[in-house]
């Protein structure tokens, strides 16, 4: 639990004015804004007082005073010397409601979206840019064709078309009589089997759009503060980001576009399915029958809305310089309602009477798996050439993760979770089906999913143990690195103190943990190459045998054979496992709200940025609490003419940059920034180098009144911004040393504990760093700094080793 609480402050007296001097100054009122981190953290718990009050806000999120200070405005002699203390609580955006623990089965669109971001850090107008755009655009698509079809797979393909139509997988299951050909019932017939069944992935879909839709009008809603006119600073190019744009936060247009086309595309991957059925029977009738002529005609609509819907993904791009507020009720009502309409009469059409029409072995269309995993390849290998040129065009790369191939990996982890969680659920659901049996072998009562997902469980088992020796290395150097960090532990406190071996390794070690964070890359690059590489062979083993691994290797050598055969049953019980998992988590969060804040713990980190890819990724909450911050910090500073010092822990301190961004100038000239366990530079700007890069946290410096940062080598989040400026004017502060004291000492008789991420407000640097900022915003309105001056301009970024090898 992350907690932003600075020690509760004792409010100054009031001071006398002497009869025979002159009166005391007009008070200058201040305000401390605290923004809490990742996982939330109570309002009574950042101010330090069990009695809080609600200032302005709502359940979801808001902001709250203690309730003394509730009136502090009308008492500014109250606070001469000391700001007022306000909270902004955002964690319910994350983690308010049970019904959130849902957003789980959303992971891969999730992931899908942040390559979005994860561009290189190239100029905005390098053509290469809009192809990226595009690419993840594109491949977002194919994460919600393939849900679609995975529902396909289970509704129609396993339930209605094999299992319902064979005696031995029926039998015994009473919900399915009405389906069963021995019957003759009116729902026998293949047809109108899968027609029925047909509700299940549009039920599916349909959820999918509400949610979207519920999430859209909740979050991307809010609007930024207007800007008065030429109260922006000419930044130099170099420093701009896209963060600062008055429309990068309200993306509601973006959205309802994508939503409607996502929706389409999920519709008409049901209706192709269905068409599949229907034009395989009517071949066997020799092709020249009315309903053969009818299917024709349904699929010519199918593909005029498909290419209507790429048009839509391909044309959608973000509008950032503005608010987006046109209307988009064509594309986003006619479009969805238009591909229902022809799913309606395709659903007619397959389920018109077939005289000896009969469902035998698997659906038609199943390679469709193969073909979307092959698409999804191709997109992949593209977006990671487009990565390779805007790298190459980049102004400041020296830090950035993966040399710029974060976004093609990231993306192609997406397609690799979406795999594995429809693989499972067919999987799994097709052994429940088949019982004792095992799906896709002799003598099996029905055929089981396509051979494709069998080979894609088999290929897991192999990338575990990957991800296990990865894991392994980790733990080594681990150990190597504490053994250099623990001969320079004891340096860092008094020498007269006793040398405790188990206390210097226990520091060391923390050190050496918390540097693991800078190694993220070296896993993800690990992870996505096998993954590329295992993901291809599978498709080639499944296309070539067109066999589940164990079949196809029947005549091999015995050990080969066992091996196929072990893998394949372990893949499909770990796909299960990931499945039941993401239930299990779901369910537990629903009725645990501890459960839920640490599933929300994993959206404060991966829903901060917009939706611009996919539109049924869980939302950004970030479209709500930056702009509640920019408003209540331009809305104060304006009506009272203060100052005000923005302080944010961890994620906090990322929303409190977007703010600040946000702000006009003579706002931004108020504002001061302290930062504290804050990712700004360690996560954000190496993964995201194009928003928070060097040259773009060196624009915000340059326009801040002031910025400090403090950092621990223990923390495994925060770390340094890196930018040393010429000035003397520093931004970090630290390392903060961690734990305050090595042994029992006068001021701390019992071990002081390790602090790592939090309770930066402990050590004694974090209130002078504190009372430095409040100091210096006086009563006068800071001077601007030109351009080509000041701390903004002669601070380069540091891009050296992280340090952290080392106390």
């Amino acid at each position: 639990m992350e907690t932003a609480e600075p020690t509760p402050h004792a409010r100054p007296k009031d001071r006398d004015t002497p009869a025979d001097g002159p009166p005391d100054p007009a008070p200058q009122l201040s305000l401390e804004l605290l923004v809490h981190g990742v996982g939330g953290t109570s309002a009574q718990d950042m101010l330090g007082d069990p009695r809080v009050q609600l200032i302005t806000g709502d359940d979801t999120a808001a902001c709250y005073r203690r309730t003394d200070d509730a009136d502090a405005e009308q008492r500014p002699d109250d606070y001469r010397g000391e700001p007022v203390r306000e909270a902004y609580c955002w964690s319910n955006l994350t983690s308010g409601n049970g019904a959130r623990a849902l957003w789980l089965i959303l992971l891969p669109f999730m992931v899908a979206n942040l390559a979005h971001w994860m561009r290189p850090a190239a100029p905005p107008e390098h053509r290469a840019q809009r192809i990226y755009d595009v690419l993840v655009r594109l491949l977002a698509l194919t994460l919600t064709v393939l849900l679609a079809a995975a529902a396909c797979e289970v509704a129609l393909d396993l339930t209605a078309w094999q299992c319902a139509g064979t005696t031995a997988c029926n039998a015994g299951k009473s919900w399915m009589g009405f389906l069963s050909p021995d019957n003759s019932g009116w729902w026998s017939p293949p047809g109108r089997r899968l027609a029925l069944a047909a509700t299940v992935p549009l039920a599916v879909i349909g959820f999918l759009w509400w949610l979207s839709r519920r999430t859209w009008s909740a979050y991307e809603s809010a609007s930024p503060p207007p800007r008065q006119p030429g109260t922006s600073r000419d930044t130099p190019a170099a420093e701009r980001t896209a963060l600062s744009r008055e429309g990068f936060w309200y993306g509601r247009r973006v959205v309802a576009r994508l939503r409607a086309a996502h929706t389409t595309a999920g519709v008409l991957t049901v209706g192709t399915v269905l068409l599949a059925a229907g034009a395989k029977a009517d071949g066997r009738a020799g092709g020249s029958t009315a309903l053969a002529v009818t299917g024709r005609a349904l699929t010519a609509l199918v593909a005029l809305l498909a290419v209507a819907t790429f048009v839509v993904v391909w044309r959608t791009a973000r509008n950032e310089a503005a608010p987006d507020v046109r209307s988009d009720r064509l594309v986003v009502r006619v479009l969805p309602f238009a591909a229902l309409a022809v799913l309606v009469l395709i659903a007619v059409h397959t389920g018109w009477a077939r005289p000896g029409a009969r469902s035998h072995g698997a659906l038609p269309g199943a390679a469709a798996f193969g073909g979307i995993a092959v698409f999804q390849g191709l997109l992949v290998l593209a977006l990671a050439l487009t990565a390779w040129v805007l790298q190459r065009a980049a102004r400041d790369d020296a830090r950035t993760a993966l040399r710029g191939m974060g976004g093609p990996a990231v993306a192609l982890l997406a397609c690799a979770v979406g795999g594995v969680l429809s693989g499972g659920v067919a999987q799994r659901f097709a052994d429940w089906l088949d019982g004792d049996a095992t799906p896709g072998q002799e003598h099996a009562p029905v055929p089981g999913p396509p051979v494709l997902l069998s080979w894609q469980a088999s290929v897991l088992p192999v990338l575990l143990v990957v991800v296990a020796a990865v894991a392994v290395l980790a733990a080594v150097r681990v150990v190597l690195v504490r053994g250099r960090v623990a001969r320079d532990v004891p340096g860092l406190y008094d020498p007269r103190e006793h040398l405790d071996r188990r206390r210097i390794k226990g520091i060391a070690g923390a050190i050496a943990r918390a540097g693991l964070t800078d190694a993220a890359p070296v896993l993800v690059a690990a992870i996505a190459a096998v993954t590329l590489v295992l993901g291809a062979g599978a498709v080639a083993g499944a296309w070539l045998t067109d066999l589940a691994p164990g079949r196809a290797t029947d005549g091999a050598p015995p050990v080969v054979h066992a091996a196929a055969e072990t893998a394949e049953s372990l893949g499909s019980w770990l796909m299960s496992a990931g499945v039941i998992l993401l239930i299990t988590m779901g369910r537990r969060a629903y009725r645990d709200h501890a459960a839920r804040r640490t599933i929300g713990i994993l959206w404060d980190v991966g829903t901060f940025w917009p939706r611009a890819a996919h539109p049924f990724a869980p939302p950004c909450y970030a479209e709500r609490a930056v702009p509640d911050l920019t408003w209540r910090m331009a809305t104060w500073t304006e009506r009272f003419d203060g100052r005000l010092v923005l302080s944010g822990h961890s994620q906090g301190s990322v929303l409190a940059a977007a703010a600040v961004w946000q702000l006009d100038l003579v706002t931004r000239s108020r504002v001061a920034l302290l930062t504290y366990g804050s990712p700004l530079e360690r996560l954000y700007g190496r993964w995201f180098p194009a928003f928070f890069g060097p040259p773009a946290l060196t624009g915000l410096h340059r326009e801040m009144d002031d910025w400090r940062n403090l950092w621990r080598f223990t923390d495994p989040i925060g770390g340094p911004i890196r930018l040393t400026c010429e000035d003397g004017r520093r931004i970090d502060e630290g390392p903060l040393r961690d734990p305050l004291a090595f042994g029992r000492t006068l001021y701390h008789p019992l071990p002081a504990q390790i602090l790592g991420h939090g309770d930066y407000q402990a050590d004694p640097v974090f209130d002078r760093v504190r009372g430095e900022l409040i100091a210096r915003l006086g009563p006068d309105l800071p001077g601007q700094r030109p351009a080509g001056a000041g701390a903004g301009a002669d601070c380069r970024a540091d891009q050296g080793s992280s340090g952290r090898s080392s106390a």
